[in-house]
């Protein structure tokens, strides 16, 4: 492999497990992790420990976990509030792990940027789940996870085997993110501001005294 199939391999793999990450981190590890230990893909050094039993256990384990949590209505979303201090780290770490033995400061800038795009993937899949659970019936949240769980495995073999087509991806994701999470934004505000309302009329319900009846 010549020094630009190379970089562009680094930039996949960086890019792919922090935007899969924020989606769906224990399907990340445990991707990676199967694939790593089964000789399909040849992982950095900093990320061989992603090829242990123990991790991988563990990946599994917790998607399991997450796979029904995340479709639950109302349990989704607490899930995904719980994981924000536990998605964006990861992919930091993940993202400084992937570009490999190469110069510190390119390691600082991966984990930088990873976090920068776990992050952003994390709260488009988070605030959405907000808006999709205003709906009553739980099947949009199914749908919602199995595509989600679908895009991780889809997006990282991509990233994987297919760098360039990932990357010609990836730049549509940010574009689309651009444009989407100032609408996801407003949404949330918007429902929020709702339910403050509801709450204040019924607080000002209860608190109203007593009307006497009239003569």
């Amino acid at each position: 492999m010549d020094a630009y199939q190379q970089l562009i391999a680094t930039i996949s793999l960086t890019m792919g497990v922090a935007w899969a990450s924020g989606i769906n981190l224990y399907a990340t590890i445990a991707m990676l992790g199967i694939l790593g230990v089964t000789g399909n893909i040849v992982l950095p050094e900093q990320l061989l420990i992603l090829q242990d039993p123990l991790v991988i256990g563990a990946a599994v384990f917790m998607y399991m976990i997450e796979f029904f949590a995340d479709k639950t209505p109302g349990v989704d979303t607490g899930w995904d509030t719980l994981h924000s201090f536990i998605r964006i780290p990861a992919g930091v770490m993940l993202a400084a792990g992937a570009v490999g033995d190469v110069n510190p400061a390119m390691v600082i800038v991966a984990g930088i940027l990873g976090g920068t795009v776990s992050a952003t993937s994390h709260f488009i899949k988070a605030g959405s789940r907000v808006l999709i659970n205003t709906s009553p019936e739980p099947f949009s949240n199914w749908a919602a996870s199995v595509s989600e769980d679908t895009a991780v495995i889809v997006g990282l073999l991509t990233a994987l085997y297919y760098p360039v087509i990932f990357i010609v991806l990836f730049v549509a994701f940010l574009l689309l993110s651009i444009w989407l999470i100032p609408r996801l934004w407003r949404g949330i505000k918007i429902l929020f501001a709702k339910i403050r309302s509801l709450f204040s009329t019924t607080d000002k319900h209860n608190h109203e005294p007593p009307q006497l009846p009239s003569k």
